[in-house]
């Protein structure tokens, strides 16, 4: 979305998968999904114990929490991030948890498709309608997926949705 403000030649249409342009809650008017203190609480964490952060986020992340068997997409999500650097995450973390980019939504000039999960605890469904409703030219779609990363654990609806867009939505001219 950042690169098509900066350059939006380069760009026909944008497709959104779970996005989120803040994370943070700012009542009444933007529910992101958490509480500061939730959010310096998983930094925290991460600090403390690096490996229990990733066991803990991963099923959060492909919305098994408290299921009894991991799923293929939580076990490559807790494998991915066990293997990214802690300091490098850690920056990652902190930069996307705290960034706030709602007054970059109206900067965006491309038609843009929201893919919202129908569930999912790091980007609510408020979120994806406050995108569709302050991106212009956008539309919603909420894909029955529980889960933030619909790509691994729903690969042939994220793709379907993604081509069925591409294929009816009008590009924008030069």
């Amino acid at each position: 979305m950042l690169a098509s403000i900066a350059l939006p030649g380069l760009f026909d249409r944008l497709v959104l998968l779970g996005p989120s342009p803040c994370f943070l809650n700012h009542p009444p008017g933007y529910l992101g999904g958490f509480e500061r203190e939730d959010l310096e609480g998983l930094l925290e964490l991460m600090d403390q114990n690096y490996i229990g952060w990733a066991q803990y986020l991963a099923p959060v992340a492909s919305g098994e929490a408290g299921g009894a068997a991991a799923s293929v997409s939580t076990a490559e999500l807790s494998d991915s991030f066990c293997s990214t650097d802690p300091v490098v995450a850690r920056v990652f973390a902190q930069t996307t948890f705290f960034a706030d980019h709602r007054a970059d939504l109206p900067k965006v000039t491309r038609p843009c498709l929201v893919l919202q999960h129908r569930v999912d605890a790091l980007a609510p469904p408020s979120v994806g309608e406050y995108l569709h409703q302050h991106l212009q030219g956008s539309t919603l779609q909420v894909l029955d997926i529980t889960g933030h990363c619909g790509h691994m654990s729903h690969p042939v609806e994220v793709i379907a949705a993604i081509r069925n867009y591409l294929r009816h939505a009008q590009p924008v001219a030069a």
